[in-house]
């Protein structure tokens, strides 16, 4: 846990946020700025800085969030389909220095 993360804090319980799911390895949380109808974060309970960090000791957390995808999707109501999301550094337009995956769903989405 890094202490200026707020990811971490939110974690950590320091900031009160409603989840949407948890368990022993991540939580799963609304967007407080939503792009879409439907935005949600999954965000691991061990701080990673970025996809750039992971090493060959984070791939079962990797598969686990991967794998919870299709369930948070359809907690969050996604029937239609949804989109993911991993923004990686600052020029890829990551705004928290903490990896997390963003779920969108609920609409008709921008092509890209």
């Amino acid at each position: 846990m890094m202490a200026n993360c707020i990811f971490c804090q939110i974690i950590g319980n320091q900031i009160s946020v409603p989840r949407v799911y948890e368990d022993d390895r991540l939580i799963v949380i609304a967007d407080k700025y939503p792009k879409a109808p439907v935005h949600l974060l999954l965000i691991p309970r061990e701080h990673i800085a970025s996809l750039e960090e992971l090493t060959s000791q984070q791939d079962s957390l990797v598969a686990h969030m991967i794998g919870l995808l299709p369930e948070v999707a359809r907690k969050g109501g996604l029937k239609e389909g949804f989109r993911t999301i991993i923004n990686t550094g600052p020029g890829g337009g990551q705004e928290i220095p903490h990896l997390h995956i963003h779920v969108l769903g609920g609409g008709q989405l921008p092509g890209f």
